[in-house]
């Protein structure tokens, strides 16, 4: 009788641990581009493709592009320059997929006078040579980083997977006035459907343990518009800064009446229930003595899994609606003269 074949080795030892030079050296080139890879426009317009080409670099070795490997590796772009990356380790049963999603090449903006080191460039800590700086080392230039360095380590090692292993390297996740760019253009033109039938990791939280749901986010912009005039005349104005204020002040209320903190987070271990807040403030200009005739607020608001998306919309919308229909009776007004109603000219702020 022969003998049975010998069991093959558990995927952990099959690959390894962490390359950590390899993975330094990958997260100082991308370090390295993240002046360019700001995403707040239109002051900063990131550069993915500075990144996804980085990531290209690193996989072809063992890519079929190549013929060294079995990765397949994708550049899908849907604005110039700024490039998803789509990278596939086909298993042997077709339809078995497991993926890991959201490693994002954009960052946030960041202001070197207001930092105590380089924050565009990769350095070790003083007093902690394991901790690494720079902007985007968690957040999340740090996880493309690590999944390059496993998705090669795959190609180098090739072991026999049931299931294909997927990872997919974003565009635009920190910005949300420009759409069609990252995630939501790859899965509008069905590029990520065979992901669904199977287990998919989001791995863009910038802590250091699992994390199984997080707050999604909707962002607003409340505009007011009242009636420009000059200041030294504020009973013939009605003040859209004032208006929008005490709109906003209501609005929140009536958020936080609607969607308070919900049993649930505490099971989950949420650090915040759903909030709704102000982040930014524009108006088109003008001078000092001129009380403005429109403005507009935004924000966003972090919701928990536990309410629904498609309802705050709603919500939100009742709110204006009804604050448009009673603004005499809704809104608290600044001093004798200050309205958003003016009776004689027919004029109301909206």
């Amino acid at each position: 009788m022969a003998a049975p074949a010998p069991a093959p080795a558990p995927l952990k030892d099959a690959v390894g641990g962490l390359d950590r030079d390899g993975f330094v050296a990958l997260l100082s080139k991308l370090i390295g581009e993240s002046a360019r890879l700001q995403n707040d426009p239109p002051v900063h317009r990131p550069q993915e493709d500075l990144v996804a080409q980085h990531v290209v670099d690193a996989l072809r070795p063992v890519s079929t592009e190549t013929g060294g490997g079995p990765l397949v590796v994708r550049k899908v772009s849907y604005a110039e320059g700024r490039s998803n990356v789509i990278v596939e380790y086909p298993g042997t049963v077709p339809g078995r997929v497991v993926s890991f999603v959201g490693m994002h090449m954009d960052v946030v903006p960041a202001n070197p006078s207001e930092w105590d080191f380089d924050p565009f460039s990769l350095t070790f800590d003083s007093e902690d040579k394991d901790k690494l700086r720079g902007r985007g080392t968690t957040d999340c230039l740090g996880h493309v980083a690590l999944v390059a360095q496993l998705m090669r380590r795959l190609g180098e090692v090739k072991p026999p997977l049931k299931h294909s292993v997927i990872a997919v390297f974003i565009a635009n996740e920190e910005n949300s006035s420009v759409t069609g760019i990252g995630v939501d253009g790859l899965v509008k033109d069905g590029l990520l459907d065979k992901l669904k039938t199977g287990p998919l990791f989001w791995i863009d939280t910038a802590d250091k343990q699992p994390c199984i749901g997080t707050g999604g986010m909707i962002p607003w912009h409340l505009k007011a518009t009242g009636k420009l005039f000059h200041s030294g005349l504020a009973h013939k104005a009605i003040n859209s800064m004032e208006m929008n204020m005490e709109a906003l002040k209501e609005i929140q209320k009536k958020f936080y009446t609607d969607f308070p903190p919900h049993e649930k987070e505490k099971v989950y271990k949420f650090a915040t229930p759903s909030t709704m807040k102000p982040t930014k403030w524009s108006y088109p200009g003008g001078g000092l003595n001129q009380i403005p005739g429109e403005c507009t607020i935004s924000g966003d608001i972090r919701l928990t899994p536990f309410y629904s998306t498609s309802h705050v919309v709603e919500k939100l919308k009742e709110y204006v609606e009804d604050i448009n229909e009673r603004l005499e009776t809704t809104l608290d007004t600044r001093g004798p003269v200050s309205k958003y109603v003016l009776p004689d000219e027919n004029l109301r702020g909206r």
